[in-house]
């Protein structure tokens, strides 16, 4: 509700867009299996559907040998060229709800509308993981595995082979307050894995998998239940699944980047019924700035229930 309006003695006060529109946005900021793996740009209150943002990105930097002969010696110069990749908000989700006037002083509920938050941002944070674990059918296919049946025995061995293969690309996890935990300094940030509970029952079962108690020497991300092979783990139930075979994403950070904003919230009497119609728009878009940051498995999991 809007304090402001409360003391302005605006009619419908409690259901004043403004205040709760932006509690919504920070709300959905770090919530989501999604917001953990990607890059945030810099929230935007007044993205709408098709905006689009320029990333610009130098080029490298190249070193040669340096001498003080007086022909061929000296310091080279380079003009360091730029490139830009565009982030589209092309993507949009619309959620509404009716609250009759007559039901709100029978139930007597002052946090209706927080509660129909928390229900708006459980359905925008499936749309968005969803959208953001699709970044899996831009993996290169030198950086995938597919058609493999995962077992306690080759859990590791798979996600070693996640992690070499972003380490052989040189994709480098930078640790970020706005992802990770700041309550435990020691060690570097570790690049992420993303798997679904069949595979994390799987992995349950390794002896090689080592739990977050047990590595306080981590840097762990928030949501992370431990670490294997190099990698944080994270758990989530949005990962496309076929006939028990499933994906699994690994990467850092940087490789994908991300905006999302509630673009509109409004509160509307209805016009046949006592009540009041509140509905948002949510707008958002990705960008795979970096490819081969990312890797990927498709993994046979219909012998995780097995109890032989």
């Amino acid at each position: 509700m809007s304090e402001n309006a409360k003391s302005l003695n605006r009619q419908l006060s409690d259901l004043i867009p403004e205040y709760w529109h932006l509690a919504l946005n920070k709300k959905l900021d770090k919530s989501g299996v999604g917001m953990k793996i990607v890059s945030l740009l810099p929230e935007n209150d007044k993205a709408q559907y098709g905006d689009t943002v320029n990333i610009g990105e130098l080029g490298d930097v190249t070193v040669s040998d340096y001498s003080e002969d007086e022909t061929e010696g000296g310091v080279k110069y380079q003009r360091v060229d730029a490139k830009n990749q565009q982030l589209k908000f092309d993507q949009s989700k619309a959620f509404g709800i009716f609250i009759s006037d007559i039901a709100q002083k029978q139930t007597k509920q002052p946090d209706l509308l927080d509660k129909f938050e928390a229900r708006a941002k459980t359905a925008i944070d499936l749309a968005k993981d969803t959208f953001i674990l699709s970044a899996f059918s831009e993996i290169p296919a030198e950086n995938k595995k597919e058609n493999i049946t995962l077992t306690p025995q080759n859990a590791y061995k798979c996600l070693v082979w996640l992690s070499k293969t972003l380490k052989n690309n040189n994709a480098i996890q930078v640790a970020n307050d706005r992802v990770f935990k700041d309550n435990q300094a020691g060690g570097d940030a570790l690049p992420y894995v993303v798997i679904n509970p069949d595979v994390e029952a799987v992995l349950l079962q390794s002896p090689d998998f080592i739990h977050a108690s047990q590595a306080g020497d981590r840097v762990l991300r928030e949501g992370s239940i431990g670490t294997i092979a190099g990698l944080d783990v994270l758990v989530c139930t949005n990962l496309p699944t076929t006939e028990g075979k499933v994906n699994i994403m690994a990467g850092i950070n940087d490789a994908i980047a991300y905006a999302g904003s509630i673009s509109e919230v409004e509160a509307i009497r209805d016009d046949r019924f006592f009540g009041t119609n509140v509905r948002g728009l949510y707008v958002y878009g990705k960008k795979v700035l970096l490819p081969k940051a990312l890797a990927g498995m498709t993994v046979d999991v219909s012998g995780s229930d097995t109890f032989e």
